[in-house]
């Protein structure tokens, strides 16, 4: 979408020139770009609406997490995990890390500061990002104006919250599991976690170890695989694989182990999808659950798999099997999705969704200056990657720009000089 340039703009809000890109997003992928172009000298503004650096590590995720990769996939570029962190980092481990990252490379985030829109005018060459930024003495407009803008928002930016039929009458504790820390304070309840991804059966999990009782809502096909095969980690063992054999026969060869290792799956409810676990996630994302223990508190009857949602009432909910329920409280493990469409104003590059249209390994790099960084469906290392590809594309245009205006003070300075 071409926005023309009003010059009554500037005199309605703060104006800011940025000789570089505006990253929008101090998560992981954000840090990682803005390393990148520190490293090859070019300058830049990262704007945060949180208070903080990977406000979604740190204020939206529970306590139990650990990251279900090994660390080395994991990393940002540059800058390896300590070597005295275990395979799989806690979050607080990781954001120690990520911290200790920032403070390395000398990347401050502009905090607190809230894209509302960008839109590049075509008539100037330049995209204008307005923000509202929130201080003491209350809020007010900014208008960055940029030839470069990195969208590093990532995939999981908002909260996914589906609607019920009755839930407001249901008269329990009802929260996202964004919110969610410890099943501590749920001892002794009966509590309906819904949906059965890498967070609904963690949630479940954390909640039987706290002594609540547990039912996990299967909406869908799911494939859960063991995290390790014989000692090495699931998604090492793909990788090792995919460099010799194609996608399907990877799939084939997992799924056979994950048969082996946990057994059929399927009796306890889990109904596997028709596409392999590798093929699922590059064609929507969807990533398989690496189970960490909570397999067998689901053969043990510890964790109850129920059928979807028909409706709640007061204390109880009626799955489609027709079964009635019980309840205390409700977890939404519903997931999370990208922002990008509430506030880039450009329908090129982004789907409606909020991803990029140009499947990975092509996504990080659209038109006018528009890059992405962290939309890959490939995690922390997807990340990387594009954020590597990302600053060397930007600090190529910019070093030859930066050449080019030199030049051309250069003559203009020569010129003048003459006339004396």
């Amino acid at each position: 979408m071409v926005q023309s340039f009003n010059p009554e703009d500037l005199f309605t809000r703060r104006c800011v020139w940025v000789n570089g890109p505006v990253i929008v997003g101090a998560g992981p992928s954000g840090l990682a770009v803005a390393a990148g172009l520190k490293d090859q000298g070019v300058p830049f503004i990262i704007l945060e609406r949180a208070n903080c650096i990977a406000s979604l590590w740190q204020n939206r995720t529970y306590d139990r997490l650990k990251l279900h990769l090994p660390k080395q996939f994991c990393q940002l570029p540059n800058l390896p995990f300590p070597e005295d962190f275990p395979e799989y980092p806690t979050k607080f481990q990781f954001i120690k890390y990520l911290e200790s990252y920032a403070n390395h490379f000398n990347i401050t985030p502009q905090f607190n500061e809230t894209v509302q829109s960008a839109k590049y005018d075509e008539t100037f060459g330049l995209w204008r990002v307005k923000t509202i930024r929130k201080g003491h003495s209350g809020s007010s407009e900014v208008e960055y104006i940029c030839r470069w803008l990195i969208v590093a928002t990532g995939e999981n930016a908002e909260r996914v919250v589906p609607e019920f039929e009755g839930l407001d009458e249901f008269g329990g504790h009802v929260m996202h599991a964004s919110d969610y820390k410890s099943g501590e304070s749920y001892k002794g309840q009966k509590v309906l976690v819904v949906g059965c991804g890498n967070s609904g059966m963690e949630v479940s999990l954390d909640l039987c170890n706290h002594n609540a009782t547990p039912s996990m809502v299967i909406r869908s096909s799911v494939h859960v695989l063991p995290r390790e095969v014989f000692g090495k980690s699931t998604f090492e063992l793909a990788i090792m694989l995919m460099k010799r054999l194609p996608l399907w026969m990877v799939d084939k060869i997992l799924l056979i182990l994950s048969r082996l290792i946990l057994g059929n799956v399927e009796k306890y409810g889990l109904k596997r999808p028709c596409v392999g676990p590798l093929e699922l996630k590059n064609s929507s994302g969807k990533t398989p659950v690496l189970d960490i223990g909570a397999l067998k508190k689901i053969r043990s009857g510890q964790i109850k798999v129920v059928a979807g949602i028909k409706r709640f009432w007061h204390g109880k909910v009626e799955l489609v099997d027709g079964k009635i329920l019980q309840i205390d409280s409700v977890v939404l493990a519903t997931g999370y999705r990208s922002n990008v469409p509430s506030w880039l104003k450009e329908n090129e590059m982004f789907s409606n969704d909020g991803v990029p249209k140009d499947p990975f390994p092509n996504g990080w790099k659209g038109k006018a200056g528009l890059y992405a960084v962290g939309f890959t469906r490939r995690g922390l290392s997807g990340a990387s990657l594009d954020a590597i590809s990302v600053s060397q594309d930007i600090a190529k245009s910019w070093k030859e720009e930066t050449k080019q205006k030199k030049k051309t003070a250069a003559a203009r300075h020569r010129r003048c000089m003459s006339h004396f």
